[in-house]
């Protein structure tokens, strides 16, 4: 869905209220990293109930990105970096065995084949998780798209051990904004992986 352009909000604005804009390296361990965190619902609320856990939000379209800076600042929330990015560009931000969770909410399923090397799941993609995540570290996907879904068990499969599918799952205090509405018209799909060892 197209979302609307704010005038107001520049590179500037966002800059000077704390946005992350441009690369840098972050000297963070153990944190929560959501990709694609749209308007903040899902990382705002996490942050909100673990204020001793750091969590980081990168969103590359301005506009959006704009959404979790509100939230932050009107729910005060010491605990939530926020990146102005495109998930390709991670290794600008992070260092390599840094992430404790990385969260994969409701992203673009990419349905044409030709178009399936872009979804966030996708064998590139996987690659970089598996180098960001610590030792411990879990991968959390959730999406509506059953297609999709089950396209990504199968990328998983070949990078990570599988702690959960869940194939019609409970709804929960922590939702994206997307989330709940299509919980009104179907299921939702989720699925848990950690690091694979030899």
């Amino acid at each position: 869905m197209r979302q609307k352009k704010l005038k107001y909000v520049t590179l500037e604005l966002m800059e000077e209220n704390g946005v992350i804009v441009r690369p840098e390296k972050l000297n963070i361990t153990n944190y929560h990293l959501e990709i694609g965190a749209g308007k903040g619902d899902f990382i705002t609320s996490l942050a909100l109930d673990n204020p001793n856990t750091t969590f980081v939000a990168i969103e590359r379209n301005i506009n959006v990105c704009y959404r979790i800076l509100e939230k932050k600042n009107l729910n005060q929330i010491d605990n939530l970096i926020i990146i102005l990015d495109d998930a390709n560009n991670l290794f600008e931000y992070f260092h390599f065995n840094s992430a404790k969770m990385i969260y994969l909410n409701f992203s673009d399923p990419w349905p044409k084949p030709r178009h399936h090397k872009r979804r966030l799941t996708y064998k590139p993609f996987l690659e970089i998780y598996q180098q960001l995540l610590n030792k411990d570290g879990i991968i959390q996907f959730r999406t509506d798209h059953l297609a999709f879904f089950n396209d990504s068990l199968n990328y998983f499969e070949n990078n990570f051990n599988i702690y959960e599918a869940d194939f019609d799952l409970e709804e929960s205090k922590y939702q994206t904004e997307y989330e709940k509405k299509k919980r009104l018209k179907g299921k939702i799909y989720q699925l848990k992986a950690g690091q694979k060892y030899d």
